[in-house]
């Protein structure tokens, strides 16, 4: 696929948002995925496993990655695009610890924290590695029902949209970054901002870091 790279900072959260409420994405199985998305709450289905952390991710692209565009696994095989307030998803970076050291100091990391951040590499449409990173969010147990039954505004099955975009990039390898988007297959995912305490928490690259 046919796709410039802009110059983006190395650690930076993109997501689609709108004033109020920003998207993340899971793959969960069809079982839980078809009762969450016909009762509007993850927990609907007792396949469902309260009490486990489960990662939450802004990233579409990276989603598509996780989870072989929903074909890598049958327990990922419906992929969920989720809505949440602005103030719970900040909520969760501001309780979060970087999982792994990145450019901070070992005894600078909190093993028991609640939140945990990890920054992995961000994909293309077609999966290919970029030079920057992608958040992903981890939400502990001890969170797992406040999340089910307050922080999601709304849950959506956005598998055939996956399905096609692979089909999309099988049948054209070449496509341009913007067909997709205009097809659909691809939302635009902007900068998102958050407070300076937080990007300095979770290691995130400063404006004037960019070049």
């Amino acid at each position: 696929m046919s796709q410039a790279t802009p110059t983006v900072p190395y650690r930076q959260i993109r997501a689609l948002y709108d004033d109020s409420t920003i998207t993340v994405y899971q793959a969960y199985s069809p079982s839980i995925a078809d009762a969450a998305v016909a009762a509007q709450r993850l927990d609907a289905s007792p396949d469902f496993r309260p009490g486990r952390m489960t990662w939450i991710k802004p990233s579409w692209a990276w989603i598509m990655y996780r989870a072989g565009y929903s074909y890598k696994d049958a327990r990922q095989a419906r992929i969920l695009a989720l809505r949440m307030t602005h103030a719970h998803f900040l909520g969760l970076l501001n309780r979060g610890v970087l999982s792994h050291g990145g450019n901070l100091a070992p005894d600078r990391l909190d093993k028991n924290a609640e939140v945990r951040i990890q920054w992995d590499p961000e994909r293309t449409p077609a999966l290919h590695r970029l030079p920057y990173r992608s958040i992903q969010i981890g939400i502990p147990g001890s969170l797992s029902a406040q999340w089910v039954a307050d922080w999601i505004i709304s849950i959506e099955d956005v598998t055939d949209t996956a399905r096609e975009l692979k089909r999309t990039l099988d049948e054209n390898p070449d496509v341009e970054l913007q067909e997709l988007v205009n097809r659909g297959l691809v939302p635009v995912e902007k900068f998102f901002p958050v407070p300076e305490s937080i990007m300095a928490k979770l290691d995130m690259t400063l404006p004037e870091q960019a070049s």
